[in-house]
């Protein structure tokens, strides 16, 4: 067989073993296609010890942190260390921690742990995806391992016990995107999708990017085989916009503004299929037709100091924000939004109810966002975190100027502010009250 062809084949087999993890044992440190080692197989390069949380650390001023994590570097080296192509550690001794920081990955991840061990991988700084011995573990490790153990409103427990006897390696695929996490245990599917929740701040979402950590507790665990993958915007909104997408139609057909009414001369259709808001012109532009309960998901993308809004159950006169909703769409981070109330940035509900900051992609990259409006409440998801969700009968109007948070249907429509703001792959399902 000529040498391209034995390459090719190579590749193709490496690809199919990671792919469906076939292999009985995964090629010794090497990472599937598009992914790359976080852990050399040789050294702790790459890696740190654990200082505080992401809260605290972001308190510490640069030296604090710098001395700091002299310290849990010292620490570090005490309890962990590289044998046989494998991170080993003896029980003890502070989490180890990736050097860099990550949004939305996915990851593999191999792990033996002793019997009666009890070991985690935090995601984005957080606890944590668990791993434990179901047979000699405490009782509340029958359930298996893989589950997001921390969490307390959304589900915590792994669908099924995947585990192999202890003393066994298994094998992580973790997947990431916004603050949901899907995990796979020796190719069962264990966690589907599920809200991770902030164990350090329980009243806001998980952050976008953190480090990654491995966590043991009392007995020797070993990690070997750990890759990653980060996650791309655009692979990212298609997944989002792929999730429970029964039921939604687009409303904006590609073309033209067929279907809209207002401001269409301050909107324009590119091609590709973009919607965008004419520089120095803009408006309100409306659907036709009217909602009541709905869903609405799109995407956009800003440019710097971007201002725009998606108008909610608004009448066609008057201004959205204050006779019907508008949520807000905007480059917040730009020095001349310095100075903005808390209801004014990005997502919230103008006037109403702040938004969680900092998940907004940086201005050029597109951003995908869902709002819903059911009776009262409004949720809006963006890049696949719930930055609001509020119900609106239980929210004070502070100034008695948005009589609009009381009505029950109306047009959808973008506010434009004379930024050339860009929306694509606008669609919407009505929901039953």
């Amino acid at each position: 067989m000529p040498q391209q062809a034995r390459l090719a084949l190579v590749v193709v087999t490496v690809a199919i073993c990671w792919v469906g993890r076939a292999c009985a044992q995964a090629p010794s440190n090497v990472p599937p296609p598009g992914f790359t080692a976080l852990f050399n197989g040789k050294d702790l390069a790459g890696w740190k010890g654990l200082v505080g949380n992401p809260i605290s650390r972001a308190r510490m001023s640069p030296e604090q942190l710098a001395e700091a994590q002299r310290k849990a570097d010292a620490e570090l080296a005490r309890h962990w260390k590289v044998e046989d192509g494998q991170i080993v550690n003896d029980g003890s001794g502070p989490h180890l921690c990736t050097v860099d920081q990550y949004g939305d990955f996915e990851l593999w991840v191999d792990w033996k742990i002793s019997p009666g061990g009890d070991s985690g991988i935090y995601l984005r700084g957080s606890p944590q995806v668990q791993i434990w011995d179901p047979v000699n573990g405490i009782p509340d490790a029958r359930v298996g391992s893989g589950g997001l153990y921390n969490n307390q409103v959304n589900p915590s427990r792994p669908l099924v016990v995947a585990d192999r006897p202890a003393g066994q390696w298994n094998t992580f695929f973790i997947r990431m995107i916004g603050q949901r996490v899907t995990v796979k245990l020796n190719d069962r599917l264990v966690v589907d999708n599920v809200i991770m929740e902030n164990y350090w701040d329980r009243k806001r979402p998980i952050f976008p990017v953190e480090q990654i950590e491995l966590q043991t507790h009392g007995n020797e665990t070993r990690f070997r085989n750990i890759f990653i993958r980060p996650i791309p915007p655009e692979e990212a909104n298609a997944a989002l916009q792929k999730t429970d997408d029964s039921g939604f139609v687009s409303i904006f057909n590609g073309k033209d503004l067929e279907g809209w009414v207002g401001a269409v001369d301050g909107y324009e259709v590119r091609d590709g299929g973009i919607l965008a808001c004419k520089a120095g012109s803009g408006g309100n532009l409306f659907t036709k037709d009217q909602y009541a309960d709905f869903a609405v998901r799109f995407e956009f993308r800003l440019p710097p100091g971007g201002n725009n809004g998606l108008a909610v159950r608004s009448p066609l006169a008057g201004n959205p924000a204050y006779d019907g909703m508008e949520i807000q769409i905007l480059d917040d981070g730009h020095p001349k939004y310095a100075t903005l109330e808390p209801w004014q940035y990005h997502g919230s509900i103008y006037g109403l109810v702040p938004a969680h900051r900092g998940y907004l992609r940086p201005t050029g990259q597109w951003n995908f966002q869902e709002v819903i409006a059911r009776g009262s409440r409004i949720t809006v998801n963006l890049n696949g975190t719930i930055i609001v969700d509020a119900d609106l009968s239980q929210v004070k109007d502070p100034d008695g100027k948005h009589p609009g948070m009381k009505r029950i249907s109306g047009h959808l429509g973008f506010a434009g502010h004379n930024d050339p703001v860009e929306f694509r792959n606008i669609r919407l399902r009505r929901l039953e009250h």
